[in-house]
């Protein structure tokens, strides 16, 4: 059998640091494959005036998986102020390149895991009856729609007539808004197909009905954002009839972000557009440990990558040794074993790091609280490598 070719794209900051890590378990755990190097983030914009270079889509394009690391991100007036001048004034805007790939290749179904590790300090604990101390367990894997909503980029600055016209024939704009000037409106859409809403909403369902979880939550606002939420519910009352033995229920977002840290055991899997699944994730994640441990996949028809939910932590790129947790990243790459039918070792490396996290004798500088220097060595936290080196151990 040939090795599988992996598109490796470490980015920025603290990307290039933990990928590194996640290839060094997935050698450990006997996962033969060929890794490719392709370039993306912050350097490309700034050398070219493009962030994702197309000699990168067209090796995503030929081998279809990919692990990626973090990216920098900023504002489109910052951002224009780091080109190269060399390029200044050729048109260059800034996009993020992991929105463009998953709108190039339609990943429109995000999985976000967030699963308690026994013994790890940075789980969630609350207050119970008679002044006792509960640890609820959180099992919760958010689908996140990936490629609509806000996160879709069509929106404008001073909108051309065109635009300021169509917007006009909506009476709820020409009473709440046409007393502003046009050049200082700003307008983002928020856009559902029906096409990718039953798309993301069948993949929860069935991923409940084969992993055994009992509940599916839809969490949007329906009560307000009556088309696009609305349209989420009435698909989810639609396909709840073909799963007998799921539970069904919406929540709104803004209530959901409360109940989260009132009974967060109570979910299953949740089902939320673009931005609403990005809060709620990153909420959820903040039960389980953090960003150190939110892992995430984007999965198209073709085209899958995986990738951890932190950024690139810039302020961490040059300490030497590296002290970042580089969990989420493996994690990433088990969600990618996965996907491509390699479960065994999958299963194997989580076993391994939740070995690590209970026995609690190598600890990330998160994970012991402590504010991220390079003098947390000191103070009994492991580096990068020395917490990668002990989930080796651990398989």
């Amino acid at each position: 059998m040939s090795k599988r070719t992996i598109v490796t794209m470490p980015g920025d900051g603290i990307g290039k640091t933990v990928l590194e890590e996640a290839v060094k378990v997935l050698d450990a755990v006997g996962f033969e494959a060929e890794y490719v190097h392709a370039d993306i983030g912050w350097e490309f914009w700034c050398k070219e005036g493009n962030p994702l270079p197309q000699r990168t889509l067209d090796l995503l394009e030929e081998h279809k998986i990919a692990l990626f690391g973090a990216i920098t991100s900023k504002p489109k007036s910052e951002a224009a102020k780091e080109l190269d001048p060399a390029i200044v004034d050729q048109g260059h805007v800034y996009y993020s390149p992991i929105v463009g790939l998953r709108q190039h290749f339609q990943l429109d179904i995000c999985q976000r895991p967030c699963k308690t590790l026994k013994g790890n300090p940075l789980n969630f604990i609350r207050r119970g009856p008679n002044d006792t101390i509960e640890e609820p367990e959180v099992d919760v894997v958010v689908f996140r729609q990936n490629t609509e909503g806000l996160y879709g980029g069509v929106e404008w600055t001073d909108p051309s007539d065109q635009v300021y016209d169509a917007f006009m024939t909506h009476p709820k704009f020409v009473k709440n808004f046409s007393w502003s000037p046009k050049n200082e409106i700003a307008i983002s859409t928020r856009i559902f197909t029906k096409k990718y809403s039953e798309r993301i909403i069948r993949s929860a369902f069935k991923y409940a009905k084969k992993f055994g979880y009992d509940k599916v939550t839809l969490c949007e606002k329906p009560n307000v954002i009556r088309e696009t939420s609305g349209m989420m519910l009435a698909i989810c009352r639609e396909m709840e009839k073909e799963y007998d033995g799921i539970q069904f229920n919406f929540t709104n977002i803004d209530a959901q972000m409360m109940w989260l840290t009132k009974d967060p055991e109570k979910y299953g899997v949740i089902i939320a557009g673009n931005m609403f699944g990005d809060i709620v994730s990153d909420g959820f994640a903040g039960l389980i440990g953090g960003l150190g441990f939110a892992c995430s996949a984007n999965i198209g028809e073709e085209v899958a990558i995986f990738e951890p939910t932190h950024g690139s932590a810039p302020k961490y790129e040059n300490l030497d040794p590296s002290i970042v947790n580089p969990i989420a990243m493996i994690m990433s790459a088990c969600m990618m074993l996965d996907h491509i039918g390699e479960v065994d070792k999958a299963a194997r490396i989580r076993k391994a790091i939740a070995k690590v996290v209970e026995e609690g004798k190598v600890k990330a500088y998160d994970m012991l609280k402590l504010r991220g220097c390079q003098e947390v060595l000191e103070q009994g936290a492991a580096s990068t490598t020395e917490m990668t080196d002990a989930i080796i151990a651990a398989l």
